[in-house]
This record gives structure tokens, sequence and C-alpha cells, in this order.
């Protein structure tokens, strides 16, 4: 059987105070609240923190309505002319020509086409492949562009091209004849 206690002072339990457990006080109203303000004051002070951040790495933001640094002017292109190289035959280049065909001979006849046009051959051979459709100078060096355009006028028709598949050869020019070359009349 329960023991029965003599009643005392913390037996009388006021009566606005409201309890709903031993010990608990009630709720203070809008206790939810200043949580959510803690929490959106630390948003905001990051925020701060991230953007003082951005400009000292970026040294100034442009923002749209005069906020930030100074705006970048945008600097305007200059038309610079492109030189025009003028075709020319320089002797004292090397020329390789190679025949890209099945047709037999084609190299030693495209080869004496261009000695007879001032140029110095320096071999005649046959392409790694027998299917080159189209004529083209090749040179290796930029200064030797001027040269190239110049041997493809004794070629009508071939265009000059930069390459550096054939600078092992040790030729300057490589003409590689392909099936469109037709000799001049």
């Amino acid at each position: 059987m329960a023991n029965k206690y003599p009643k005392d002072r913390f037996d009388a339990v006021p009566d606005n105070l409201q309890r709903v457990g031993a010990h608990r006080a009630p709720r203070a109203k809008g206790r939810g609240w200043i949580g959510f303000a803690w929490a959106a004051l630390a948003t905001a002070i990051l925020i701060g923190i991230g953007v003082i951040g951005l400009f000292a790495v970026n040294s100034g933001i442009n923002l749209p309505g005069g906020l930030g640094g100074a705006p970048t002017p945008t600097p305007t292109p200059t038309s610079t002319p492109t030189p025009t190289i003028v075709p020319t035959v320089d002797p004292s280049l090397n020329l390789t020509v190679l025949n890209g065909t099945t047709t037999t001979g084609l190299a030693t006849s495209v080869g004496d086409t261009l000695v007879k046009a001032g140029w110095k051959v320096g071999a005649r051979g046959n392409a790694s492949a027998t299917n080159i459709t189209k004529t083209v100078v090749y040179y290796s060096d930029p200064k030797n562009q001027a040269a190239a355009l110049g041997v493809a006028q004794s070629l009508p028709g071939a265009p000059v091209a930069m390459t550096q598949d054939f600078a092992v050869s040790g030729a300057d020019i490589t003409v590689v004849v392909g099936s469109d070359y037709k000799p001049a009349q």
C-alpha cells in the first residue's frame, strides 16, 4: 500500500502556471520566429562574405544600374590589311615532283615543264598512293609561299597548301601530281 505523506509547499500549484509536465514551463510566444530570424541573419552574413570575396578576386564586379566598378570599354577591332603574296620563281629552291597516278612518266613530264619555267627540280618519283585526283603544290615553310604560288602558276589549276608532311624529304616545295593534271598545250 502506498504511503501517505503530509502536504507541503510543493503540492500547492498556482492556477496561472498551466503546467504540461512535472517541470515544464509554457512555451514563450514567437519562439519559432526567433530561430528563423537567426538562420536568415546567418545566411545574409555568409552571402555578404561571398560577395566581398568575389570583389577581392575579380577586382570589382560590374552590376547593372551603375553598381560596382567602372565598366571596361570594349576594344573595337581594327582591320589590318592582308598582305598580297606575289607569285615568284626562285631557282634556288629544291622541288620534288611525285606522281600520284597510275600514268607512267608523269612525274618526269611535270618536272620537265617546271625546269622550262625556271625551277630546279631535285627529285622525281612516285607518290605512296596512286589514286590522287587533285594536283597540289605543298610547301612547309611560310617564307616559301610566294614560290609555291609561282610553281602553281606553271601548273594551271593546282592549289597550294602548307604542310609538314614532306618536310623530312629536304625539298622546299613538293608537287604531288593528280589525275586532274593536263599538260599545257
